[in-house]
Formats: C-alpha cells, structure tokens, sequence
C-alpha cells in the first residue's frame, strides 16, 4: 500500500445496512436487540414535525439557530424550519452531501463533488459558490468571520463568509487506511478544534490555519494496518477548561483547552462520540453502550448498557438528562446522575444518525428518511 490512501467505509458513520455494530469490520448479526419494556418516569412528547427528504448515504446534520430549524436532503433541497411550518425551501441544483452549518445571516452545506454553497438565512436564496476540490461530508461551521469547511480527505479549509473566497488550508499527513465518516470540526472563538485518522486532536488557528497544538486521543497499534486504524471519527466537545474527543480503537482522553496538555486518557472504543458537562463526559461506545465517566480523573461513574446493539448515537446532555437515538428511530432518556433509562419515543421507524440537537428546553432529531422532529421531555 505504499504511497496509496485506503478510506473505508464505516458502518455507522455513512452505511446504512441498520447497523450490525458500531465496528465496519464485524461479520455479526444485523439482528437488532429488542428493547426491554419501561416503566417511564419522564414524560416525552411531540411538539412539532417537518420534513426536508432523505439523506440517502449520507449524514445530514439539522442546524439550530435561535428558534429556527435548518435542515438539508441529498437531493439538493435546504429548508428552514420554524414551529414545524416550512419558513422557506430552496434546492441548491446539486446534491448536498455535508451540512448544514450556518450563522445568522448564512446557511452553508456541502456537495459530493466539493462544492460548497451558500444561502441567505431569511430568504433561502443562494449567496455564493466556492470549490474545496474534495468530497464534502461534514457539515460545516461557521462564525462572523470564518466559514469552515472540511473534506473527506481530511483538509481544513478557512472561507470568507462574505463571497467564499478562501483565505487558508490546513492538512497533514493521513495514514494509509482510515474510516470514510461525517465527522466536522468545532469552532470556538479563534481556534478549530478537529480529530484526525491516527488518532490525533488538534487545534488550529481559526484566522490563519497555523497549528496551535495537537494531543494524542490514540496511539495505532497492530500487526496490520487494519488493526491500526485508530481515527477519531466524531466531533470533539469542548468544557470551560477541557476538550476531549474518543477515537475508534483507540481511547478517550481529555486535554487542557489553552496548551493541549493531557489531562487524562482511559481505552475505549467508538466511533459516535461524546459529550460533556460540567462533572462528566458520556461517551457511546462501539457496542452501543453509553458510559459516564468523571470530567476530571477519567473514572467510570455509571454504565448504560440496555442499548448494546442498537446502533446507539451520541449522547447529548439535556439539562439533567442525557439523550441517545437509535437506528430503528428510538430516542432514549437517561439521567445523568446514574444512568437509569428513564423515558422513550420513537420519533420514526427511519434511523437517527445526525447528531441530536438542543432547541430551547426541546431537542431537534433529523432521521434519515428526512423527518425532522421537535421533542419535548419533561
């Protein structure tokens, strides 16, 4: 494989096939567990629905802005959502493939072929068009000054929100073999916080696209490189002191925001990510299992595993609970205090591989026939 890239796809991350496991390699079942009966203690309802299309073989992330719902199909169709009622549609003429990112002026996606659009945010009229020259499968992010776009072949790319033009590329060296996945970036004030195949977390300077530091989440390991395949396919989350990310097949670790010094590391395997409070980082691990693990030390603080082969997606934390979706369209609440399992909805038969979102006090799940859901918990 010398001088070659090999991406694989990972089921999970981009397949479809209802998820046999989190890990793309396995040859077990696509026999889906069945859920244990609940007794629901917190009650979950449906406050509004919409619908944008299908995302077909991709990971299409709704955005959230204000009150406002923005959220995009494969075939080129971009809505904003508010209240359930479809504020405006627009089709950018090409499929979309990575998005939606926006700010309060522009909505911007991705497509297959590298091109990135740009809507206005009130009239879904489109601004502007640059090209990354990459497949788009991300969505990406944005602030006043930057929009940030990154490729499949992992290249970070600083546009000006005004015209697209682009003012920066940040990429690095990829091992032979990683994981095809949706994973983007986080953008706080001036730095970009990214995870890379090989395990790396780095952070980059939003204005320039200079390196700022980087940490090892993983370290390969392996007698071929399939075995050593240790890539961060999921969004780092971010404290008030800490970023941390979790590689597949690798670990979870934890570093100081300022200087990228480790704070801890622990194994664990997953390619769905984590997220974090002020006390904890729940993490979803390749077998579907949601753990909670101390934000300082690393230590396990309680283990939920009633959805082990269900696909389960990133935890979000949502006020005193933690929330979960799963490839047959469940949305599950658990308290974050110990990780009982105390409410259940099921949004759609469709999966849910987008990332939940907070709106307001509710939550937003896009499935992937392109149902787009408000839901309340109580």
């Amino acid at each position: 494989m010398k001088g070659r890239r090999l991406v694989l796809i990972a089921v999970g991350a981009l397949g479809l096939s209802a998820c046999s496991s989190l890990n793309p390699f396995s040859s077990a079942s696509n026999r889906i567990p069945a859920l244990k009966p609940l007794a629901a203690s917190v009650k979950t309802t449906e406050v509004w629905r919409g619908k944008v299309g299908g995302a077909g073989r991709y990971v299409l992330q709704p955005a959230v802005l204000g009150d406002a719902v923005f959220a995009a199909a494969a075939d080129g169709t971009v809505a904003r959502l508010q209240a359930g009622r479809s504020v405006w549609k627009s089709s950018v003429d090409t499929p979309v493939s990575g998005g939606v990112g926006g700010n309060s002026r522009i909505i911007v996606v991705g497509s297959p072929k590298g091109e990135v659009i740009a809507l206005d945010a009130d009239s879904g009229k489109v601004k502007w068009r640059a090209s990354v020259n990459a497949e788009i499968l991300a969505a990406p992010v944005l602030s006043d000054a930057m929009v940030v776009v990154r490729s499949a072949d992992s290249r970070l790319f600083g546009l000006d929100p005004a015209d697209g033009k682009r003012r920066w590329v940040y990429q690095r060296a990829l091992p032979a073999l990683s994981l095809r996945n949706a994973a983007g970036v986080v953008l706080d004030g001036n730095t970009v916080f990214a995870g890379f195949p090989g395990g790396k977390l780095v952070a980059v300077n939003a204005v320039n696209g200079s390196l700022m530091w980087e940490g090892a989440v993983a370290v390969p390991r392996g007698a071929t490189e399939l075995e050593r395949i240790a890539d961060i396919t999921s969004l780092p989350v971010l404290g008030s002191r800490a970023a941390c990310a979790v590689a597949y097949q690798g670990r979870v670790a934890c570093f100081d925001l300022a200087s990228g010094s480790t704070l801890w590391a622990r194994d664990m395997s997953s390619s769905k990510g984590l997220d974090q409070d002020g006390r904890h980082v729940f993490v979803t691990d390749e077998k579907g299992a949601v753990h909670a693990l101390d934000l300082s030390t690393g230590a396990s603080a309680w283990k939920q595993d009633q959805f082990a082969g269900r696909g389960t997606g990133r935890p979000r934390v949502m006020r005193e609970y933690v929330v979960v979706g799963d490839v047959e369209g469940y949305v599950h609440v658990l308290r974050k205090d110990d990780g009982s399992v105390v409410g259940r909805v099921r949004a759609e038969s469709s999966a849910i591989l987008a990332d939940i979102q907070p709106l307001g006090g509710d939550i937003v799940v896009q499935t992937q026939d392109g149902s787009v859901y408000a839901l309340g918990v109580q």
